[in-house]
């Protein structure tokens, strides 16, 4: 499989110059299975452009969108997202294996007036919405496992098997809070384990987390004690908070990347940006 990330930030977008190398759009991701099968993660700001390369493939007809939750930092990005408006593409919608809320609600009602002057009627997409757990995708061996995230609200992580590699993205998930429903960090731990790449949400330093405890995300020392834990072997920081600078990233991959090496443990860390490309 081949993952590329088109957003990485969290909470709005954060253009600019201090944000040029991780880049300044929400969280979205591309995963590309080896029969050419197209899997996206999230809604956020950088789903329009990862659309407007899809009208490029004259061949590309099917989407898998796979939505965390309804935050809008994670939704934002689908009014623009062009496919939607073209009959040839088939769109199949799918959220956690215990969604409550239909997902065709949450794009539907960020259309509604007077917040988009647009109404979701006017796709002209072929939509499948489905609650439930993600499936397989048919005639494809590639497997999606979903897994409640510890959030607000609430939300789902993703893991991705394709011939015996792992791919998870956990995005807004707070592993030393609990919220309602969410798991454990043994829970976490034994579904990240011997994972080949795991991008967590690591959008604290602790000095943040005195005051930001309980809005839903981790710091840098609980996604590199996860990550230790579960004996991953590769770890990407993500869904930066939208106030940290380039600068400020590196030196922060840097001094994670020390800690690992303090550990014992030999994984790969560094800090996931837009634009960036990795084939399990």
């Amino acid at each position: 499989m081949i993952i590329k990330c088109w957003g990485t930030r969290g909470s709005i977008p954060a253009p600019g110059n201090k944000a040029h190398i991780y880049g300044g759009n929400t969280t979205c991701f591309e995963i590309r299975s080896e029969k050419n099968n197209l899997i996206i993660i999230d809604a956020g700001s950088g789903i329009r452009l990862l659309g407007k390369e899809i009208l490029e493939d004259k061949n590309r007809k099917d989407i898998h969108l796979l939505l965390t939750h309804a935050h809008w930092d994670h939704l934002m990005g689908f009014p623009f997202f062009t496919p939607a408006y073209f009959s040839k593409y088939n769109i199949y919608v799918r959220g956690g294996k215990y969604a409550k809320k239909s997902l065709e609600k949450y794009l539907k009602h960020q259309m509604e007036p007077p917040y988009f002057p647009v109404n979701f009627n006017l796709l002209n997409a072929n939509f499948n919405f489905q609650r439930g757990k993600p499936k397989m995708i048919k005639d494809d061996p590639i497997k999606i496992e979903s897994i409640n995230l510890n959030h607000p609200d609430g939300g789902f992580g993703y893991k991705i098997v394709e011939n015996g590699k792992i791919f998870i993205l956990l995005t807004d998930n707070e592993l030393d809070y609990h919220h309602p429903k969410g798991p454990s960090k043994e829970t976490f731990i034994d579904f990240c384990k011997d994972a080949d790449l795991l991008y967590h949400d690591a959008q604290y330093t602790e000095d943040d987390y005195n005051t930001t405890k309980g809005w839903g995300h981790s710091t840098y020392d609980s996604a590199v004690e996860l990550a230790i834990k579960s004996n991953v072997k590769a770890l990407g920081f993500c869904h930066h908070d939208p106030d940290r600078t380039d600068k400020e990233l590196d030196e922060l991959v840097l001094k994670y990347q020390k800690v690992i090496i303090n550990s014992g443990k030999k994984i790969d860390c560094f800090g996931v940006k837009e634009g960036s490309v990795i084939k399990l």
